[in-house]
């Protein structure tokens, strides 16, 4: 496999032994288990579903589109149904923080997806990526071929922090994108409105896709620095504030930590996974909230 900026050889060589607990063997789950039914050494046959863009062009059953110009997979037992939808938030706050020896925060996102698309992918299951700021700005559709994997990550590596957010508005585009339902990833530093953003989950949540929300701040963004007067800049809105850190240190924690217990709060009473992360800890973290949530 080529050089990625964001999939280290050392994690696929970690990520190989990675298995997913029983609680994830649920259809649309993260696996990595495929159920099959034997009868001797051959598969059982389940269906025919048709072709969508990213599928495997192997799996087409070409006496089928002979007969009528169609494109059809033939399904067997062994197949699971996941399909693995990460959400990649671009805004410009994911950029933070900059110019520094830390992984930003979209950096940090985006190791974490290039690895996650690996291991699905790996399973022969499929894996779609959305990037978003104020609107979807590139969708590509679940597959599970080395192309479709060498596309996705390109794309990764190639993504850059845009304008403002609203992960209401790319969750209500999306909707129509994802045909199937499975594991829903979403990647984001989550500053919108908690109540309006699970308004967006909620029709994901009714078709019975799997709800994983990692809130990704950077540590200082969870407790300020202890410096001199400072200048803030909102890296979306530009509007800016000089204060001292130790002047707004316990407002800026409580509304950390009130926007945190919304959002928990939230995903509880729907049974969603949220997890706030920091950006300094391994994202193998993350995968250890899949294995076991």
């Amino acid at each position: 496999m080529p050089a990625y900026k964001y999939l280290d050889p050392a994690d696929i060589r970690r990520l190989k032994n990675y298995e997913f607990g029983a609680k994830s063997m649920v259809e649309g789950y993260l696996s990595g288990r495929h159920r099959s039914r034997q009868r001797g050494s051959s598969i059982e046959f389940h269906e025919f579903r048709q072709y969508v863009q990213g599928d495997d062009p192997a799996k087409v059953d070409w006496r089928v589109f002979a007969r009528n110009d169609k494109l059809f997979l033939r399904t067997f037992e062994q197949e699971t149904n996941l399909e693995c939808h990460i959400f990649l938030d671009c805004s410009a706050s994911m950029a933070f923080p900059e110019n520094s020896s830390r992984l930003s925060k979209i950096e940090y996102a985006s190791f974490f997806a290039a690895s996650l698309a690996w291991w699905v992918t790996s399973k022969n299951d499929r894996v779609s990526l959305t990037l978003f700021d104020d609107g979807i700005r590139k969708f590509i559709p679940p597959g599970s071929t080395r192309t479709h994997l060498h596309d996705l990550l390109t794309i990764l590596e190639n993504n850059r922090a845009g304008s403002g957010t609203s992960i209401t508005e790319t969750l209500q585009r999306a909707q129509p994108l994802l045909k199937r339902k499975g594991t829903l990833v979403i990647l984001s530093d989550f500053y919108d409105d908690p109540v309006t953003l699970f308004k967006s989950l909620n029709p994901y949540l009714h078709r019975g896709f799997k709800l994983h929300l990692f809130h990704l701040l950077d540590p200082s963004e969870i407790n300020l620095e202890d410096r001199g007067l400072s200048r803030f800049v909102d890296m979306e809105s530009a509007e800016t504030l000089t204060a001292h850190p130790n002047s707004i240190r316990q407002a800026w924690n409580d509304e950390i930590l009130q926007h945190t217990r919304a959002l928990r709060s939230l995903a509880a009473s729907r049974h969603a996974d949220y997890t706030l992360c920091s950006t300094t800890d391994s994202y193998f973290t993350l995968f250890d909230r899949l294995r076991t949530h």
